[in-house]
């Protein structure tokens, strides 16, 4: 378990290294760690572990409403590192009550918190309760609510009394342009809606193509006119978390 004061120290001292020495480095520390995998350029925190003698774990959450050439892309990832990854799957009894309720596109009219619990923040919350940390593709530069984001923070979500979880955010200080251009450096693979105008990818019904003009999370929940563009599972970014 990490202290608060621990935490402070690391983000001082991993504030201007490279993603892959943060990795290196802190998956050392907390070896009980998993990549969280979105199926978009979160394909560099697989990259960057690739050579670890003990590469952590990797899962993804598999909600049920993801686009064909996501789950494409997973599998296309599987094959290319020859590393397998976990599908955390919502419960199906809760999404059919959702479902038969409220029909397949509440979300629409009622928001898209009470989904989103469901086939997301809830199969997360029951894989980190075995895990001391968890490592994801956050940026500074992906929306307001990131814009603080550290390299290393004790999760307010997913904490608890009984357990400490850390989140790692080894991209954070990295720009969109530094993500794309290290992907094409290093002929991994991506998701190919990224050469359709998807930029920040989601779920089928919740996402879509943007403008050049716009910012990166618009393209999510865009009928909303929130400009917290998160789905509860990084909600302790905002400052009214």
């Amino acid at each position: 378990m990490l202290d608060q004061l621990e935490i402070i120290e690391l983000n001082d001292q991993l504030q201007d290294a490279d993603p892959k020495e943060i990795l290196n480095q802190l998956v050392a520390l907390l070896p009980n760690t998993a990549i969280s995998f979105s199926g978009a350029e979160d394909v560099l925190l697989i990259e960057f572990t690739q050579n670890q003698t003990k590469p952590p774990e990797i899962f993804t959450l598999d909600t049920g409403r993801l686009h064909p050439e996501t789950s494409r892309f997973i599998e296309e990832v599987k094959n290319h590192y020859g590393r397998s990854i976990e599908a955390l799957l919502p419960n199906q009894e809760k999404v059919n009550i959702l479902i038969n309720n409220k029909g397949l596109y509440s979300f629409y009219k009622d928001g898209h918190e009470e989904c989103c619990n469901i086939r997301k923040v809830e199969p997360l919350r029951k894989k980190l309760k075995h895990l001391d940390a968890w490592v994801t593709g956050q940026r500074r530069d992906q929306s307001p609510a990131r814009a603080a984001v550290p390299i290393i923070e004790i999760d307010q979500i997913f904490s608890s009394s009984e357990q400490q979880v850390i989140k790692i955010n080894p991209l954070a200080n990295w720009s969109s342009a530094k993500v794309w251009k290290t992907i094409r450096r290093l002929n991994v693979p991506y998701n190919k809606l990224h050469d359709r105008g998807f930029v920040s990818i989601g779920c089928e019904p919740c996402t879509k193509a943007i403008r050049p003009d716009q910012h990166e999370r618009e393209g999510r929940w865009w009928w909303e006119e929130a400009t917290i563009k998160e789905c509860g599972l990084h909600r302790d970014n905002t400052a009214d978390s």
